[in-house]
């Protein structure tokens, strides 16, 4: 049986798997982390820190172009969802949430 891992045809979600290795492959990556500061400081793959509310607010300020693949990271890829929702509504066309979140990777020993 064939079956697609994601209902969004333009973004499907990246896995902490591949994630994982992209990241150990020295990738450059466009990574927004919608947790909170303490959260980011406290573990985080590097990317962005902008959190959830800041992004719903200001999510034309953003240092990243349209078109380009977008990373969206939380802890357990509820917040990160949330703002690939808001990103898509804004026009941002590649943007994909880690499934499963942070704990997902840390299990990987991301």
């Amino acid at each position: 049986m064939n079956h697609n891992p994601s209902h969004h045809s333009n973004s499907p979600d990246i896995t902490a798997a591949e994630l994982h290795e992209r990241l150990k492959a020295g990738e450059k990556l466009s990574i927004i982390d919608v947790r909170e500061p303490i959260e980011f400081h406290t573990h985080n793959v590097g990317g962005e820190n902008i959190p959830l509310g800041k992004l719903t607010q200001e999510p034309d300020e953003l240092p990243f172009d349209e078109g380009e693949e977008i990373i969206l990271i939380c802890q357990a890829g509820l917040r990160s969802r949330t703002a690939q929702q808001i990103l898509q509504q804004n026009g941002y066309t590649h943007t994909r949430n880690l499934k499963g979140g942070l704990l997902a990777l840390r299990r990987l020993g991301g």
